[in-house]
C-alpha cells in the first residue's frame, strides 16, 4: 500500500489514513499497552474500523505515521473535536508498531501535525490529554513545547487502580513550523 507523503520529516510522513490500513489498525488500538494511555477503551475489528476511517475523516484530520526510509505504516496520529471559529483541536497519537518506539518517530510525528494544525487549519491552540504514568509522552509533548494546563482527577480506572488524565497544551505562538513555512518558503522564491 503507497502512501501520499502530505507532511515530511526526516524520519516520518504524515499521510491520509486509508481504510487499507484498518487491520493494522485495529490490531494497535486492541493492544491494551498501547490502550492503557488513551482516555477511552476500544474494542474494534478490522470491519468496524474500515467503516470508522471514512467516518471519523468527516470531522477530524488523521493521519497514518509513515517511516520515510521504507514507507511503512507504524502509528496515527489526528486532530479532533476541531472548533475552526475558536480555532481549537485536540491531539491523538500513537506509534503502534513497537519496533519504532521510543525512537524519536512520535517526536517528530507530534511536530508534524502541530505544524499542519497551526499552519493549515490556522488553529491557535492545540490540547491533548494523556494519563500521568505515560512519562515517555509527556515528555515528548513538553519537548514539543507542551505547557500543562490542567488535571482530570482519578478519571481513569484500571480495576482499582485510579489515574489522572493531565491535560497539556500549545498556542500557536509557542509553535516554531518545521515543514509548512519550509514549503511556503521555497514557493515564494522559485514563482
Amino acid at each position: 500500500m503507497g502512501y501520499c507523503k502530505q507532511i515530511i520529516g526526516s524520519k516520518c510522513c504524515l499521510s491520509p489514513l486509508e481504510t487499507s490500513a484498518a487491520e493494522k489498525v485495529a490490531e494497535w488500538l486492541n493492544d491494551l499497552k498501547v490502550q492503557m494511555n488513551f482516555d477511552a477503551v476500544y474494542n474494534l475489528t478490522a470491519e468496524e474500523e474500515t467503516y470508522y476511517i471514512p467516518e471519523a475523516r468527516k470531522v477530524s484530520r488523521i493521519f497514518g505515521i509513515v517511516e520515510i526510509k521504507t514507507g511503512k505504516l507504524i502509528g496515527v496520529t489526528g486532530l479532533h473535536e476541531i472548533d475552526h471559529v475558536s480555532r481549537h483541536a485536540m491531539l491523538g497519537i500513537y506509534i503502534g508498531d513497537p519496533d519504532y518506539r521510543n525512537n524519536g518517530y512520535g517526536t517528530e510525528a507530534v511536530k508534524l501535525i502541530l505544524d499542519f494544525g497551526f499552519n493549515m487549519l490556522n488553529l491557535n491552540n492545540i490540547a491533548l490529554f494523556v494519563i500521568e504514568f505515560n512519562k515517555r509522552a509527556i515528555k515528548v509533548y513538553e519537548k514539543c513545547g507542551f505547557k500543562h494546563t490542567g488535571v482530570k482527577r482519578k478519571s481513569k480506572i484500571f480495576g482499582d487502580e485510579k489515574y489522572d488524565m493531565l491535560m497539556m497544551d500549545i498556542l500557536y505562538d509557542e509553535f516554531k513550523s518545521v515543514y509548512v513555512k519550509k514549503v511556503l518558503n521555497e514557493l515564494k522564491e522559485n514563482n
